[in-house]
């Protein structure tokens, strides 16, 4: 999956599934913008690329201030000229269960994990409009597909994704951009290593492949989406939940 020559832009690139994905993509010769609001962490994020032979640039922002969005776009765009690649990854969690949610957590992760999608979709689509090549990517979520008790906030904002893309994939196929979702399940990452014991077990025995999965695996999904060898795959959610849900 060589991508040399290509530009991608990774939403919540300083930790996790996000800064796997834009290693991964540095790793297949993409020059990588990497957006987050923490300083520091995009920092040590831009480090490893650049240590990988990649350009690396770092867009500070909070992704969900539409403002700050807006100036992260334009600073990609004057020092790299396009961008080829979007992986919309940033998310967060506020857990409770519906009847003690609170519309505040409501909101605000509607706001991060799906609205600020669709407004770095909107700036990202003119750059591959005029080159007539784009790859977007979502990173939605296997509880977006089957529901989680105390999670309707962000069960709704990644089910809300997936018709995100398929909606844009069918908007803008005829340019030559496809528009796919990376659906991972249980990963090993910061929000679910504090997982206690218990749960961790009720998940496992949930999994066929009887593991969590690694952010590198989903680092490896994104690099194919976004490669000329997926040029026709578009509207397609990719699970990558070791078999926790089929069909």
């Amino acid at each position: 999956m060589n991508l040399s020559g290509r530009i991608a832009l990774v939403t919540g690139a300083s930790q996790g599934i996000g800064r796997a994905c834009a290693r991964r993509l540095a790793i297949c010769g993409a020059s990588v913008a990497v957006v987050a609001r923490n300083r520091q962490k995009l920092d040590e994020a831009a480090a490893e690329i650049s240590a990988l032979g990649a350009r690396a640039l770092i867009a500070c922002a909070d992704i969900e201030n539409e403002e700050e969005i807006k100036a992260a776009f334009a600073s990609v765009l004057a020092q790299f000229g396009k961008i080829d690649i979007l992986v919309n990854n940033a998310g967060i969690t506020r857990d409770q269960l519906i009847m003690r949610l609170k519309r505040a957590d409501w909101d605000r992760v509607l706001q991060t994990n799906l609205t600020s999608a669709y407004l770095c979709t909107q700036h990202a689509i003119p750059s591959m409009l005029k080159q007539r090549w784009g790859r977007i990517i979502n990173i939605a979520s296997v509880f977006g597909q089957m529901g989680q008790a105390g999670q309707a906030n962000y069960a709704s904002s990644k089910a809300g994704l997936i018709g995100l893309t398929m909606a844009v994939a069918r908007e803008v196929g005829s340019r030559n951009i496809t528009c796919n979702a990376v659906s991972p399940g249980f990963i090993e990452t910061a929000m679910t290593s504090g997982l206690a014991p218990e749960l961790r077990a009720k998940a496992l025995a949930m999994i066929p492949l009887g593991r969590i999965g690694t952010v590198d695996e989903v680092g490896h999904s994104v690099a194919f989406l976004a490669s000329e060898e997926a040029g026709y795959i578009t509207g397609h959610v990719l699970n990558v939940n070791g078999g926790m849900l089929m069909g």
